[in-house]
């Protein structure tokens, strides 16, 4: 019997410690991806995630039937971004926000397969935003992570220390997107609980 891979125990880059910001190499990774603006406390949000799990899963039964390959279902993971990033780190003004949710998949997943995926999803009980789900890579090559415990509400203070104190003072500067890994179930475990990896690609200026 083949071993069950867990991609978050094989790849450091999934591996962040609490509070304390971390340089981190990122290889490209392919996600199943969708779009949305504004809260995620709205009923949008939840559209994208309802529609993003039943094809993560299909994809993972059928990797284990089809192709003898069988891997643990990725977290949920979101990148963020707002014209004005203080919006994260000062205002919190969730309105302004863009976002794209993903869930990584493993490199031998194909465009076919997601395709048979989404049309068996499809079948019965259609998620709304089925038809605008996506497989793409990402390349974020050099990112700073720490890992957040508690609500996301309280990621402040820490996204602070990231983009204002440790990239400047190692000779880096932001680029690319804030991302967000939930390595906890908001809709299962308390707030004080929950564990989020923060991490922000950057390059060095020096």
């Amino acid at each position: 019997m083949t071993r069950k891979i867990d991609f978050k125990r094989d790849l450091d880059c999934y591996e962040a410690q609490r509070d304390t910001p971390r340089l981190v190499q990122v290889p490209e990774l392919r996600y199943l991806m969708l779009d949305g603006h504004g809260d995620p406390n709205t009923p949008a949000f939840a559209e994208a995630t309802a529609t993003l799990y039943p094809v993560a899963y299909k994809l993972k039964f059928g990797s284990r039937t089809d192709l003898g390959r069988d891997y643990v279902v990725m977290p949920l993971e979101g990148l963020w971004w707002a014209e004005d990033m203080e919006s994260f780190t000062a205002a919190r003004d969730k309105a302004q926000w863009d976002w794209t949710l993903m869930i990584m998949t493993p490199d031998w997943i194909t465009e076919e397969m997601v395709t048979a995926a989404v049309e068996q999803v499809g079948a019965k009980n259609r998620p709304a935003r089925l038809d605008d789900l996506r497989l793409e890579p990402l390349a974020e090559g050099l990112c700073v992570q720490a890992l957040h415990v508690g609500s996301y509400d309280d990621e402040a203070e820490l996204l602070r220390r990231m983009h204002h104190e440790f990239v400047p003072g190692h000779g880096l500067t932001m680029v690319g997107t804030h991302h967000e890994i939930y390595l906890g179930d908001a809709r299962r475990v308390a707030p004080a609980k929950l564990r989020t990896i923060l991490r922000q690609p950057v390059a060095r200026t020096r």
